[in-house]
C-alpha cells in the first residue's frame, strides 16, 4: 500500500492557518473538521485529507452545485500553492455531497451512453470541473462502442460522449454575458434629483 502524501498532521495547520480567517472575515457560520478519508469510490476520487464542513451555513455552501464549496476547495488550493497534481489529494466536503454527487455523476454518463447508443448523435454534458469531468470519463471508459472527450475552454469545459467512429465536433458557443435590460440601465444613469419641492412655487 503506498504511503500517503497528506496526513490530517502535515497538512492540517496550513488548512486551519488559511480557512479559519477567511471563514470569519467572510461573515460564515462555519466549522470545519480535518478527517483522513477512505473513498466509498476510490476508483473515481480518493482524498487522503477532506475538510469537512458543519453549521448553520452549510446549505449556503452547497447551493447551486456546491458552487460556493469548490471555490473555497479551489482558493484554498491557489493559497497554499499546492501542485495542481495534488489537488485531488485534499477534498473539500459537507453532508456527504463528494459521495452523492459522483452517484448522480455515473448515473448521468449511464443514462448518456444509451442515448448515444440510440440516437447515433453525441450527447454534451453541461460544463463542469475536472474532477467532475473526470468522474464521467471513468464512468464511461469500459464502453466500446463510445468514447468521451472534455471540448471547451475555461469555466465552460463539458464533457462529450460521440459514438466511437464519430470525428469530434465544435461544442455550441458559451452563453453571451447577462445584460442590463436597457430600461434598467437608463434608470441606474439617471441623476437623483432628491424630493419634488413642495407648496407654492411648486411645478403641477
Amino acid at each position: 500500500m503506498n504511503a500517503k502524501k497528506y496526513t490530517v498532521d502535515s497538512i492540517g495547520p496550513r488548512l486551519s492557518e488559511f480557512l479559519r480567517p477567511l471563514l470569519k472575515r467572510a461573515g460564515f457560520n462555519l466549522d470545519f473538521e480535518l478527517v483522513e478519508t477512505e473513498s466509498v469510490h476510490p476508483e473515481f476520487e480518493s482524498p487522503e485529507v477532506t475538510v469537512q464542513f458543519k453549521g448553520a451555513d452549510v446549505d449556503l455552501v452547497l447551493a447551486n452545485r456546491a458552487e460556493l464549496l469548490l471555490a473555497l476547495e479551489q482558493v484554498t488550493m491557489e493559497a497554499l500553492r499546492m501542485p495542481s497534481e495534488d489537488h485531488s489529494r485534499i477534498s473539500f466536503d459537507a453532508n456527504d455531497y463528494r459521495m452523492l454527487r459522483i452517484e448522480e455523476l455515473r448515473l448521468s454518463a449511464s443514462a448518456a451512453a444509451e442515448r448515444v447508443k440510440r440516437t447515433g448523435s453525441p450527447f454534451f454534458f453541461n460544463p463542469m470541473n475536472s474532477r467532475e469531468r473526470r468522474v464521467i470519463h471513468l464512468a464511461l471508459r469500459v464502453e466500446t462502442e463510445l468514447r468521451s472527450e472534455s471540448a471547451g475552454i475555461g469555466g465552460h469545459r463539458q464533457v462529450v460522449v460521440y459514438p466511437a467512429g464519430m470525428p469530434s465536433v465544435p461544442p455550441p458557443p458559451p452563453p453571451p454575458p447577462r445584460r442590463e435590460r436597457d430600461g434598467d440601465r437608463d434608470r441606474d444613469r439617471r441623476p437623483n434629483r432628491g424630493p419634488r419641492p413642495q407648496g407654492r412655487g411648486a411645478r403641477r
